[in-house]
């Protein structure tokens, strides 16, 4: 992985926030590391004589974040949150916002309390491909121990207030010096240092390790596939448009990548196996629509039936999302997504681009594993996306 920092820019950034904004940029600059509002970066700094934590505020991406776009938040606070035996997202959420010294900032991110405990200035986040393609195999345990022997290894725990109570157990007594990052198993990874440089330079070190595994161990290697057969996109416009109850607009995605991976003899088996980062299960669900033989209404109806069986197994007083699926695939076709405009078609097609490469290089690592059903749907209908639901 390049990196990305050079001095001629970097002098255009002095103070501890500025800084962190330009490592953030960068780190944002790769859809290998972070895509559409993905991973969180955080700076512990004084403002006014008072310790304060400036993380990435909710609804910015690191590409583009500026100063504003970063919350500040009472360091001391933030630790102390992290003592509490149970906090739910929403009262987090909450208390965050209560101990913002600038009001007028953007929510901080879920992850600000697991960034305040950290005991370094600069810390980075990232759910970097390739990575998580290594976590999400089923040889992902001894691969990660392999690659990043001097980690700190988390199991998948829901991200938030869970998984800030989980590294604070986890690091009582703990010789912080001797860490080199945090690993989350499906998620992602976290470096940090006293200093921005450093600390993004671990950053794409890290996940250089991560790629030249990938490279020797699990090459994508793409099966030219010519033949591509009809479909009829008019159709599937017009039926997943009456199931959402709006006119969807089609993203298709008739890459290499996108035929090689629809051409799969194992189709449903290879793409049902989940998300490649769990946030990504906000935007598309856990499983595509397969289309092979039958017909699309059918298909769609099976898909449906499917997913109030999953709702129902797992649901406690959650209230249903849309049923009907968020995007396709068409076998020996390709990929299409379903957005309410084109920049969301364009996101959903962004992450299934990244999910298939990793799907078919885990192929070579023992199979494809995500997050489980029940981690899913916990995901999927989070406490603080369903508060908006029920707000509405």
């Amino acid at each position: 992985m390049k990196n990305l920092w050079t001095k001629e820019e970097s002098k255009n950034y002095q103070t501890d926030l500025q800084l962190r904004v330009y490592t953030s940029n960068l780190l944002g600059r790769s859809d290998d590391l972070v895509l559409h509002g993905g991973g969180n970066t955080s700076v512990k700094t004084v403002v006014d004589g008072e310790d304060i934590l400036y993380v990435k505020g909710s609804g910015w991406d690191l590409v583009s974040i500026k100063e504003e776009g970063f919350a500040p938040v009472k360091l001391n606070v933030l630790k102390q949150m992290a003592k509490l035996e149970t906090l739910s997202d929403s009262d987090m959420v909450k208390k965050q916002k209560e101990a913002m010294i600038d009001k007028t900032a953007p929510n901080p991110s879920v992850e600000a309390i697991l960034h305040a405990i950290i005991p370094f200035k600069f810390v980075d986040h990232t759910h970097a491909d390739a990575v998580v393609t290594i976590s999400n195999s089923n040889t992902g345990i001894e691969n990660i121990k392999k690659v990043y022997p001097n980690f700190l290894i988390i199991p998948y725990v829901m991200p938030g207030f869970i998984l800030a109570k989980k590294i604070y157990e986890m690091t009582e007594n703990f010789d912080w010096s001797k860490c080199e990052g945090i690993i989350l198993h499906n998620h992602g990874i976290f470096t940090f240092d006293d200093n921005a440089k450093v600390s993004y330079d671990k950053m794409i070190d890290a996940v250089t390790k991560a790629e030249n595994f990938l490279n020797e161990n699990a090459p994508l290697k793409i099966t030219q596939n010519t033949a591509c057969k009809d479909f009829d996109l008019e159709e599937l416009k017009r039926i997943i448009s009456k199931e959402k109850g709006f006119e969807v607009t089609l993203k298709v995605n008739q890459s290499p990548l996108a035929l090689f991976y629809s051409s799969q003899n194992n189709l449903k088996t290879c793409v049902t196996q989940g998300v490649l980062t769990p946030e990504h299960i906000i935007r598309t669900k856990r499983n595509p629509l397969i289309l092979e033989d039958i017909n699309i209404q059918e298909s769609i109806n099976n898909y449906k039936e499917d997913y109030q069986n999953y709702f129902k197994e797992y649901s406690n007083n959650e209230i249903c999302l849309n049923k009907s699926p968020n995007y396709a695939v068409i076998k020996d076709f390709g990929i299409v997504t379903f957005g309410k405009n084109e920049k969301e078609s364009n996101i959903l097609d962004d992450i299934i681009t990244h999910t298939m490469e990793a799907v078919l290089r885990t192929s070579n690592l023992g199979g494809y594993k995500s997050i489980s059903i029940k981690d899913s749907f916990e995901m999927e209908y989070w406490e603080l996306e369903q508060a908006k639901l029920k707000k509405k």
